[in-house]
């Protein structure tokens, strides 16, 4: 037996009990004729005492280990004489009366320790090493918690964990798929899944009622902090459900989240807002609602008085950062080079102080007189101390996005995005299509599966722009944390969908015609869900990118650094494939 017990368990009671434990060697501190030693391993660590006095020996062996070395100690627990009350463990120590060194190691690349001193791309390759950290552990032993929390509520209300294939056939719409060469079907491909949206669909037809699955899902897009090209989902489906019935029940399983992973019990149904809303007044359909400072527009009130920037602007947008009028010119200066910035794309900003006596001082005085400047301040419900920042474009939508970002950078810079606050919401009324320019068509802003509201249905013939979706997506301290829709379950509906997006009868056939075919089997009314695992556990864990809450996550350029994957694959491979590469030249 490697060990009687772990690293993390030994308490104040086991004093006088002989113990054998095993781990990692964490740190060695020589003091005198004295050796310490913190063994770790994933419970905890233990702090373990070598004396010369009692075997010079087996202090000697302790003498000659390196970090990360694997041991096997035996010893009596005995009470600590300098207690350390941040450990766990603190009340105690082991007094070694043997030691065997299972495994050398080489010195680690960084430090393994909370606060590391290794980069990104050396943890990242060293990834296995950066998991001993014991704040990246407790970032995928948050997960196991929350899956295990989601697999009890599912399985409370009657929904069934069923697997879907993850080799599946391309599809036309959404991001860019995966897509997996057939040795045995010559020219041929399949994808891995986007979502398992369809499939889940079938499931509903087939009868299941109720469907979850904690799956892994693939998306070849452009990275962030917020996106790996593989992520896991939260995947559900219901049959026989409206819009509420679907909003209901995840909500309730967001309050059982925070409630079993957080110690936080909400109580209170979380607010709606509409996609219009959401974008009028904070420029996104993703909210950070955990501080006020909505959008004022300004148009009817700054427009006409000889300042062009304004004058021929289509539309001008304002924020009221309360309290902060003592911002210095360098810091407003600041904040201009950062709304500036390429990302954003904002030409310049205009600032107003409101004054102790209620007069308004802006950076566009010459313009305007202190009446218009008080109205201004009376739009935007600003008080003396408060800051009126202002931003104006010639497209209403950028515009807005450019003010969002400033309004988020204010939101830092004030302190009012605390991670340990939660504001959750409800964004509903999505439009059902959105415009692309590289397209020069509609597309569906979800997927051509969801169902456009009833009162909307007629407009799909005369205005398909402004059908609004049966869509809702759960937004928290603005991360979208998951979304669904109520899905067509009629094949003629399902049809012209396909037709407003530009899918001849045949396309539409040969890429869906399994699941129009299958509608006309009894499909029943049905809508579902999607939560994103990687968002939850990084939201419950403080955590500013999914990355750090993946064991083995891609870099910023879809590499895994640790197994240099993806990787040229040797000529064999590709005749088997009957693949042959077309790559640009070096020169």
């Amino acid at each position: 037996m490697y060990r009687t017990n772990t690293c993390g368990e030994l308490r104040i009671e086991n004093v006088g009990q002989e113990v054998t434990l095993a781990g990692w060697v964490q740190r060695i501190r020589k003091m005198g004729g004295m050796t310490f030693v913190d063994l770790r391993d994933r419970y905890g660590l233990t702090q373990v005492v070598f004396n010369v006095e009692n075997d010079a020996a087996l202090c000697e062996a302790a003498n000659h280990l390196g970090r990360e070395y694997v041991i096997q100690v035996t010893g009596k627990v005995a009470e600590r004489t300098a207690k350390n009350p941040n450990l766990p463990t603190g009340d105690i120590e082991i007094i070694a009366t043997s030691l065997k060194e299972l495994n050398p190691s080489l010195t680690p690349p960084f430090t393994i320790e909370e606060e590391s001193d290794g980069g990104d791309d050396l943890r990242m390759r060293y990834r296995y090493l950066d998991l001993r950290r014991p704040n990246v552990r407790a970032n995928l032993e948050l997960r196991h918690k929350m899956t295990m929390a989601v697999r009890s509520y599912l399985d409370s209300k009657g929904f069934l964990e069923i697997e879907t294939p993850m080799l599946v056939g391309s599809t036309p719409e959404g991001a860019r798929d995966f897509v997996v060469p057939s040795r045995m079907n010559p020219g041929q491909f399949y994808a891995l899944p986007q979502s398992p949206q369809t499939l889940k669909q079938l499931l509903m037809v087939s009868g299941m009622d109720r469907y979850f699955q904690i799956v892994k899902c693939f998306r070849d897009e452009d990275l962030r902090a917020d996106r790996q090209p593989e992520f896991t989902q939260i995947d559900c489906e219901m049959s026989f459900v409206e819009q509420e019935d679907v909003i209901s029940l995840f909500e309730g399983m967001a309050k059982y989240l925070f409630k079993e992973i957080r110690g936080v019990e909400l109580t209170e149904a979380f607010p709606r807002m509409s996609w219009a809303d959401a974008m009028k007044y904070y420029g996104s359909d993703k909210p950070d609602t955990r501080f006020d400072m909505k959008f004022v527009e300004l148009d009817g009130i700054l427009k006409g008085h000889g300042f062009s920037v304004f004058d021929n602007a289509a539309y001008i947008g304002g924020i009221c950062a309360k309290g902060a009028a003592s911002y210095t010119r360098k810091q407003l200066d600041a904040l201009t080079d950062y709304v500036k910035r390429p990302q954003i794309g904002a030409k310049g900003m205009v600032y107003a102080r409101v004054e102790a006596d209620g007069n308004v001082k802006s950076s566009v005085d010459k313009f305007y007189t202190q009446e218009t400047l008080r109205e201004m301040a009376s739009a935007m419900n600003a008080e003396p101390g408060d800051l009126i920042l202002i931003l104006s474009g010639d497209d209403v939508n950028k515009t807005r996005k450019q003010l969002c970002e400033l309004r988020l950078e204010m939101g830092r810079q004030l302190g009012l995005r605390d991670k340990n606050k939660f504001s959750c919401l409800w964004v509903v009324d999505f439009p059902m299509f959105e415009w692309s320019d590289e397209e020069q068509r509609l597309m569906a802003m979800h997927h051509p599966f969801t169902h456009p509201k009833d009162e909307d249905i007629p407009l799909l013939d005369s205005d398909p722009a402004a059908v609004r979706a049966d869509a809702y997506d759960m937004v928290i301290n603005g991360v979208e944390v998951g979304g669904g829709s109520i899905r067509i379950h009629d094949s003629g509906l399902q049809a012209k969908m396909f037709e407003i997006l530009g899918f001849t009868p045949e396309k539409a056939q040969e890429q869906f015609g399994f699941l129009m075919n299958a509608f006309k089997f009894g499909a029943p009314p049905h809508g579902g869900l999607a939560y994103g695992l990687d968002r939850w556990v990084s939201l419950f864990a403080g955590l500013d990118s999914i990355r750090d809450c993946i064991a083995f996550p891609k870099n910023n350029s879809g590499r895994d650094v640790m197994l240099d994957a993806p990787a040229a694959l040797d000529q064999k491979q590709l005749d088997e494939l009957n693949l042959a590469l077309n790559l640009p030249s070096a020169e």
